[in-house]
């Protein structure tokens, strides 16, 4: 189960919004093994789309190594799909490299209309382990505060 923070999970979901009609992408940085998500850290899609999120290799060398030097971790790891439901693509499978993180997907198609307008719809949040290709869907429960996570 994904504990995650209402603070936490409206800025993921405001990234997601405010970056459409591309996708967004980002991480939730924690305590090594604590599986908390504590640190928001947006990130720029390198890919520029609308069906394909990428990171900027230079930032996530950056990122990786700011998280090194906390001794924290990707709890999350976050992309927003702009058309399609919050479900891993078979690309977005092959891509999860990090066996311990949550894969949270936001939809954000109900939320804009043709003209790409918002129209303030409902988004779709959603939480996945992926594990050597196999995708396990789990429950996300928003918390008031960070602390109140396990």
């Amino acid at each position: 189960m994904l504990r995650i923070a209402q603070e936490t999970y409206d800025a993921i979901v405001a990234h997601a919004k405010r970056d459409h009609p591309d996708e967004a992408c980002g991480v939730v940085a924690g305590p090594e093994g604590s599986d908390r998500p504590v640190r928001f850290v947006p990130m720029v899609n390198a890919a520029g789309s609308p069906t394909f999120y990428e990171f900027d290799s230079t930032e996530l060398l950056a990122l990786y190594k700011d998280m090194d030097a906390r001794d924290e971790e990707p709890v999350v790891v976050y992309h927003s799909h702009t058309a399609t439901e919050a479900y891993p693509s078979r690309t977005d499978i092959n891509l999860a490299s990090e066996p311990n993180a949550h894969y949270v997907l936001v939809s954000t198609r109900d939320c804009f209309d043709a003209d790409g307008g918002n129209t303030d719809g409902p988004v779709e949040f959603r939480s996945y382990r992926i594990i050597d290709g196999v995708v396990t869907e789990e429950d996300v429960t928003i918390t008031p505060t960070e602390e109140s996570t396990p």
